[in-house]
This record gives structure tokens, sequence and C-alpha cells, in this order.
């Protein structure tokens, strides 16, 4: 698979690209363990730039769906976008409410009312993806709008869903983190998938961000 075309960006380029990944990422397990109150450990962003016939395979060995997989997607428009994937690739409802234990602001302020496992889900996806597409934007100086985030069903005959829909012969960037809940045995992946289209923009929105701290 060639999975990484460095051609695409030069290793300044992702070296900075890596830096605004971590400081987004951060920035939105900060948010969310603002309402959790659960420290959230991130790994190291990897950023690959993929093929797009190669893009389908990449995504779903990654994620190898499991019965209690769970994906939640919110996609972003402007200069810069594409589409955050938030997947727990094997997390069940006993585990959520695990996460659920330590939240007041997510939880039903009446404990009799149980909060739909999948509207949480989709609140956590909503915190995490926007918060690290918003410091991106902010640190890059423009802005997105969002699509309203969905969850796609855990079942392997939904794969064609976590494709992100682009012509085959151009190619996608993805940007990878994976992060575990302090103390839960809980663990996931966020990714964000940009595509060609936005390159041209992205490297000069890099160039601007790097003179600016020349």
């Amino acid at each position: 698979m060639d999975a990484d075309k460095n051609e695409i960006f030069t290793e300044d380029q992702k070296d900075i690209l890596q830096e605004i990944m971590n400081i987004a990422f951060g920035n939105a397990t900060a948010d969310l363990s603002e309402i959790i109150d659960i420290y959230v450990i991130l790994s190291v962003p990897d950023i690959k730039t993929i093929s797009a016939e190669n893009l389908d395979s990449y995504i779903n060995n990654l994620i190898d769906l499991k019965k209690n997989t769970k994906i939640i997607e919110q996609k972003f428009f402007g200069e810069y976008n594409g589409s955050g994937l938030l997947v727990f690739p094997d997390i069940n409802d006993d585990e959520i409410s695990t996460i659920l234990d330590h939240s007041d602001d997510i939880n039903s302020n009446d404990s009799s009312e149980q909060v739909p496992v999948n509207e949480i889900l989709i609140e956590i996806g909503n915190i995490l993806i926007g918060a690290c597409i918003g410091k991106i934007t902010s640190l890059l100086n423009t802005y997105v709008t969002y699509s309203p985030p969905d969850i796609f069903p855990s079942d392997t005959s939904n794969k064609v869903c976590l494709s992100y829909h682009t012509d085959k012969d151009k190619t996608g960037l993805v940007m990878k983190t994976t992060f575990t809940f302090n103390e839960k045995n809980i663990e996931g992946f966020l990714l964000l998938l940009t595509n060609d289209e936005s390159f041209d923009w992205l490297k000069k929105a890099l160039g601007k961000f790097m003179e600016s701290y020349l």
C-alpha cells in the first residue's frame, strides 16, 4: 500500500502539522476531561497521505470492526474540509456507563432517566472532534462549519460508510491519535480525514504558521 507519499508535504510541513495536531488533540481531550473528570492519555499523532484507492482498506484494517465497535463521524467544511471519526474498537454499554459516572454535564439530571448510549457517544464525539478541528482552524487562521455528528452501526456491512468519498485518482490526508481513559480499560482513536482539495490551502497555511515563529 502506498500509504505514505512524502512528496506531497515536505518534512518541515509534516513536522509542523504534527505539532499542530499535538496541540489540537490535547485541546480536545482537555475539553472532554473537564466534562467527564477523567484524564485522557494520548499517543503521538500519526500522519499519512494515502491514495483514495487504498483508503478504504487502510481504514477498515485499522478499525477491525467488532460487535461492540462504536464509530462517530462529523464532517467539516471550509478551506479546510474533511471528516472526523471517533472510534471505540470494542466498548460495551457498561463501560460507557463508567465514563458517565464521572459526568454531571452529559448525564441526566434525573438519575431515574437514563441517557441513551448512542446519544452519549455522539456528544463525546461532538466534543472531541469539534474541539480538535476548532483548535486547528484557530491556529491556521480559518474557520469551518460542521454537519451534525452521526454514529455508525457496528456490523461489518457498514464498512463502506467509513470510506471518505473522493475520486479514486486522488489522495487523502489521514491524521490519527490513539487515546485511553486513565484508570479505565477503555481505548480508542481519533481520525481526521482530509481530501486533496484542501492540500494547496493547507500548505500555504502551514507556511504562514511557520513564518509567524521565525
